[in-house]
């Protein structure tokens, strides 16, 4: 019987040791839900292992194919260019599964987050601004705008995306003032980050500096997106029959 292929998952990498325990711990999840399937994860920078020398040890423990599925939100310049770029591999085969926006799995992980922070949807008092990196990929950002909107369906009053680093759309404490404009009594700031980092502290800092709270915790270390990560990798199978392997 042809092996299960392996799922490599593509992490960016920080120089914040945080990243990479959340990283672990979200790999801990896939496996916990997908006994048997080898899980590893590659960096594309900044910490290791890199993603050659995960590609190079998946081949030499035979693997013949490899789905990598990138730990990232949107389809920027990492998804884009430096994820593809890595992938090349002599001795493997290797499928790249689609970024993890949008999807109902993510909606349910932020919803985990704003239920631990104590903020329940259809609550009117409450303002939402989903804060994310931004990128200077106006496809990105477009996905960054879907989220939001079809958060908002799901029941909350209002949401507003908003960018820590901008390059387009709006920043985080001018999102804040808008929904304050709208009527907002108080303001709920969703990190829709993976992990702990330069970027998610950078919202933390804008947010609490505009007056806002709660702010919730990154969403890699939940069951949502472990499952998430298992549905892109199902999807990138190049069998189906795989799946009940």
């Amino acid at each position: 019987m042809t092996p299960v292929p392996p799922l490599l998952a593509v992490a960016h990498g920080s120089r914040d040791p945080r990243h990479a325990a959340a990283m672990a711990a979200l790999a801990a999840r896939v496996r916990a839900l997908r006994p048997g399937l080898r899980v590893d994860i590659g960096y594309l920078d900044h910490c290791g292992p890199r993603v050659p020398d995960r590609l190079d040890a998946l081949a030499d423990a035979g693997a013949e194919t490899v789905v990598a599925v990138p730990l990232l939100f949107t389809p920027a310049f990492h998804a884009k260019q430096d994820v593809p770029n890595v992938l090349r591999h002599r001795r493997l085969t290797v499928r790249q599964a689609a970024t993890l926006a949008p999807s109902p799995l993510l909606l349910a992980a932020l919803d985990r987050r704003m239920r631990e922070a104590g903020v329940r949807p259809g609550d009117g008092r409450y303002g939402v601004v989903l804060a994310t990196a931004g990128s200077t990929d106006p496809e990105a950002n477009a996905v960054t705008t879907i989220v939001a909107r079809e958060w908002r369906r799901t029941g909350w009053c209002a949401v507003v995306p908003a960018f820590a680093s901008v390059h387009q759309g709006s920043t985080i404490g001018a999102a804040i003032e808008d929904l304050r404009t709208l009527g907002a009594e108080r303001i709920a700031v969703a990190s829709c980050m993976l992990a702990p980092g330069i970027l998610p502290d950078r919202i933390l800092e804008q947010a609490l500096a505009a007056g806002a709270e709660p702010v919730t915790e990154p969403v890699a270390d939940t069951e949502e997106i472990a499952r998430l990560v298992l549905d892109r990798y199902d999807a990138a199978l190049p069998s189906r029959s795989w799946l009940s392997a």
